[in-house]
């Protein structure tokens, strides 16, 4: 009975019940959403393990019943992952005793793509009384940390059809009662139209849509499909919705996502113009600065904060520039005044987050890395592709500390909490640290 689609109503009681315990679990060191509460893939929590594998300090294992990109995020004493399963999608809870506690399967079908890409890319969210997920196929749902189900949401049917080449993968952002997405995609032969994008503020509890922008640019061609998501700077003063893709990263309000600057020029039109510079990489922020990558080995943009109207190559927001060494698919890493840049390739970029003098590029190995690298007690967790999980000590020299195989595929970003963590790969999900 644990994975119906749909329950019995619960009682006044037992809502009540649920969201005194789910209240209860929430705190700081949860890891509620991709790249953790704050959005920093940072964890101010305790030391997880250096060195690990299935003989070695492996808490618990759980197989999967298919491949996914999303990445496991976690509240108390419950994990939540989504998945593939068969042409299905599933939303599992999982409890700290490495047990399912239920699972639910998912409004719509699995939509493939190329290199093992699925609907079960995007990430889930929660805050712990709800969960919520989104699927590629557009289908973004609400449930209590209990399974129960809340509100569904036909994100194709409301804002148009999908036209993306490798899939909606955008993971949406949750904000103070709000969900934040970005939706960016269109004909990829059209040369000649531009794009028009759509960034929607949704009430979390409710789906009830709160506003919505159309985030115009000069983008054509497979430029107008983005992958990356959106995130938050907030540093007590300045606060910004920040989007990116279609050739610019832009800052909006939160209250109504109106634009409140951009930055563009890693894609200048003219005869040069790459047609293919498609954005995967999401920003990263810290205080007073916004790391924007681009494509394909690539620039890699700092800007400072504040920023107002068009900043393109003005002197006083674009901080700094490295020229090339952008990671394509994993998200840049700000630790302790480092930006940590994950190529695709194998390599590791290591440059600083207030000048941009890069202090090391290595390669790590010939694997890819999708996965982007989480950080804790001063070092840095990078997932390769095959299977290796890197552990880099943090600082302007590479250290590396540990090489942990689990030989299998992870294109999942790690999750960390109360000094564990959780790695998911194609065919499990893990939970690492100190044995009670």
């Amino acid at each position: 009975m644990d994975s119906m689609k749909f329950v019995s109503r619960p009682s006044l009681l037992s809502m009540l019940v649920v969201g005194l315990l789910a209240t209860s679990v929430v705190r700081a060191d949860d890891w509620n959403q991709w790249r953790g509460n704050d959005l920093r893939s940072v964890s101010a929590g305790p030391a997880v393990p250096v060195e690990f594998d299935q003989e070695n300090q492996m808490l618990w294992r759980f197989p999967m019943p298919g491949k996914a990109g999303s990445s496991p995020i976690v509240c108390g004493d419950r994990v939540f992952a989504t998945s593939v399963e068969g042409d299905e999608l599933v939303l599992i809870c999982i409890g700290m005793d490495g047990k399912r506690k239920w699972k639910r399967l998912l409004e719509g079908n699995d939509i493939k793509s190329r290199d093992s890409a699925n609907a079960a890319s995007p990430s889930p969210s929660t805050d712990g009384e709800h969960v919520w997920t989104m699927m590629g196929n557009g289908m973004l749902q609400c449930f209590t940390v209990e399974g129960e189900p809340v509100w569904t949401k036909d994100l194709q049917k409301e804002y148009g059809k999908f036209n993306i080449q490798f899939g909606m993968s955008m993971t949406p952002v949750l904000d103070n009662g709000n969900l934040y997405l970005a939706l960016m995609h269109g004909d990829m032969r059209d040369t000649k139209t531009t794009s028009v994008g759509q960034v929607i503020a949704l009430d979390a509890k409710t789906g009830n849509e709160i506003w919505v922008h159309l985030r115009k640019t000069d983008a054509v061609s497979e430029n107008t499909h983005s992958y990356a998501s959106p995130t938050i700077y907030r540093d007590g003063k300045y606060e910004y919705l920040v989007t990116h893709g279609a050739d610019y990263v832009i800052g909006h309000s939160l209250k109504d996502g109106s634009e409140i600057w951009r930055c563009g020029g890693f894609n200048p039109k003219g005869e040069g113009y790459n047609n293919y510079l498609r954005l995967v990489s999401s920003p990263s922020c810290a205080d007073g600065i916004i790391v924007a990558p681009t494509a394909k080995g690539k620039a890699v943009l700092g800007l400072r904060v504040p920023l107002q109207g068009d900043v393109t190559g003005e002197r006083k927001s674009l901080h700094w520039k490295l020229p090339k060494g952008t990671p394509d698919v994993s998200t840049p890493v700000i630790y302790e005044g480092l930006v940590y840049l994950a190529g695709e390739k194998g390599d590791l970029t290591c440059v600083d987050a207030q000048s941009g003098e890069r202090y090391y590029r290595e390669r790590l190995s010939a694997d890819k890395q999708r996965a982007t690298p989480v950080a804790v007690n001063g070092k840095i967790y990078l997932a390769g592709r095959r299977g290796t999980i890197f552990v880099v000590k943090a600082g302007k020299e590479l250290e590396v500390l540990a090489r942990n195989k689990l030989d299998e595929e992870i294109t999942s970003s790690p999750a960390i909490s109360n000094g564990k963590i959780f790695i998911r790969t194609f065919d499990a999900l893990y939970a690492f640290g100190a044995k009670q």
